[in-house]
């Protein structure tokens, strides 16, 4: 089937069409203040660029400010979409994209905010952000969600320090634990990965939202907030892929971890990386992060290298071990850092073997990957209007690459793979259960384990 294409049973986008549904409340309410604090930050860093570039930083600055308000005003009054005009590498894919979706529109109308896919409308959104940035040299390079992501690393310090302290305490025991505990602190520690998912700045349209609590000692009380748990599946998919080492010792080759957002939820993936290296289940980890500033928290490259220089120059112990640790792991390879463009597109999953070959081709070779977060969710199962009970697998439509887990706390709405009537009770008991962050799934999909 030709990417974009529906097939017979295929449920449709979800969409703004439905008025009061999330996704208009979403373009309506959420979208026009993400790009209100954008301009903001923009303006507020006016000094800065005027240091740094002189007057030719402020006619960037205003220039900028000026493409992002016609932006929020296109938003707002439902405007046709326009072409990119900025001439980067993924342009092109990206004006195909909207003629693909005019085509399936029809003549009558135009495509426009309120009336395309949801997924779409938003990928969009931060792309045309990107272009405003990039349109304004000197500050071309400014990440106009940085400060939010700084910000949460910073207010979730008590929670790291408990984590990485967490972290070494196991580490000191390593060589003693059995196969039974090596499993016990690997489902912590993907729980605590999994939660570190409710600290994401584009639900709460940038609002303050960081970790305080020590994340271990949550655990008990969120176990039953987990409506899918497929811990055991993944543990079984490390434990089968590992391979005898010189010592004798059984490794899988490499897990790749999809990240989601900066901050404390980064740090969760770090010490879970940390632990698959260092208990010897991983020989290798990939993970892949965002090629520019996304969905306002999503990890950068930039913001990767920070986050763990941040946590070498702590003045905490553990904390700053963790940080000389995982610098240890990328200078020797055993950790790597990649972005490819296909993330920051708005294409589902079940494009990319068609779309993007060669990042296909990549995940192959991994023997687990870990999808962190919403947009990763909603992009593996097409952000459609599937029934509950559908299968995970149904849904994610022929991607496979490899063995696959979504780690996702729900914050739109699709949810797939539940039980009968699972769906229906938690609507009468919490009728927006699949909006707001408080539950989550460990979803697995892979070839059946002997």
């Amino acid at each position: 089937m030709a990417a974009g294409q529906i097939g017979y049973g295929v449920p449709p986008s979800l969409s703004a069409k439905v008025t009061g549904s999330f996704a208009y409340l979403t373009i309506r309410d959420r979208m026009p203040t993400i790009l209100t604090k954008a301009i903001d930050t923009i303006h507020r860093n006016k000094n800065k660029f005027f240091e740094e570039h002189g007057e030719e930083g402020i006619s960037a600055e205003k220039q900028a400010i000026s493409l992002l308000s016609k932006l929020r005003n296109e938003l707002q009054t439902d405007k046709p979409f326009l072409e990119l005009m900025d001439g980067l590498s993924d342009t092109e894919s990206w004006n195909q994209y909207m003629q693909r979706q005019q085509s399936q529109l029809g003549d009558q109308e135009l495509v426009s905010w309120f009336k395309l896919p949801w997924l779409y409308v938003e990928c969009y959104m931060y792309r045309r952000i990107q272009e405003a940035i990039w349109l304004n040299p000197p500050i071309n390079n400014f990440d106009v969600f940085n400060e939010g992501k700084t910000q949460s690393f910073f207010e979730s310090q008590q929670a790291v320090m408990a984590l990485c302290t967490y972290l070494g305490d196991v580490q000191k025991s390593m060589e003693k634990l059995s196969e039974n505990q090596l499993s016990e602190h690997f489902n912590k520690l993907l729980q605590v990965s999994l939660w570190g998912n409710k600290c994401d700045l584009s639900i709460s349209a940038g609002q303050e939202n960081s970790q305080k609590a020590s994340p271990i000692d949550s655990l008990p009380s969120l176990q039953s907030f987990i409506l899918v748990n497929d811990s055991n599946m993944v543990w079984l998919t490390l434990t089968s892929s590992r391979r005898p080492e010189g010592s004798g010792q059984k490794t899988a080759d490499r897990v790749d971890i999809v990240l989601d957002n900066a901050g404390f939820e980064l740090v969760t993936d770090l010490v879970l990386a940390d632990f698959l290296v260092s208990s010897g289940l991983v020989r290798h980890i990939h993970f892949h992060g965002k090629c520019f500033p996304w969905f306002v928290s999503d990890v950068t490259a930039n913001d990767f290298q920070w986050t763990i220089r941040q946590t070498m120059a702590a003045n905490h112990k553990w904390m700053s071990k963790s940080g000389y640790q995982w610098q240890s792991y990328l200078n020797e390879g055993i950790w790597s850092y990649h972005d490819h463009p296909f993330w920051t597109q708005p294409h589902e999953f079940c494009d990319m073997a068609a779309d993007a070959p060669d990042l296909y081709a990549t995940l192959q070779e991994a023997n687990l990957v870990l999808f962190k977060g919403d947009l990763n969710y909603r992009k593996l199962t097409g952000d459609r209007e599937w029934g509950h009970t559908v299968d995970f697998c149904t849904a994610l439509r022929g991607f496979e690459p490899a063995p696959l887990c979504s780690l996702r706390t729900l914050k739109a709405n699709v949810q797939v793979g539940l039980q009968p009537g699972q769906g229906e009770k938690l609507s009468t008991q919490d009728p927006s259960w699949m909006t707001n962050g408080k539950y989550a799934v460990i979803q697995f999909h892979g070839p059946k384990l002997e």
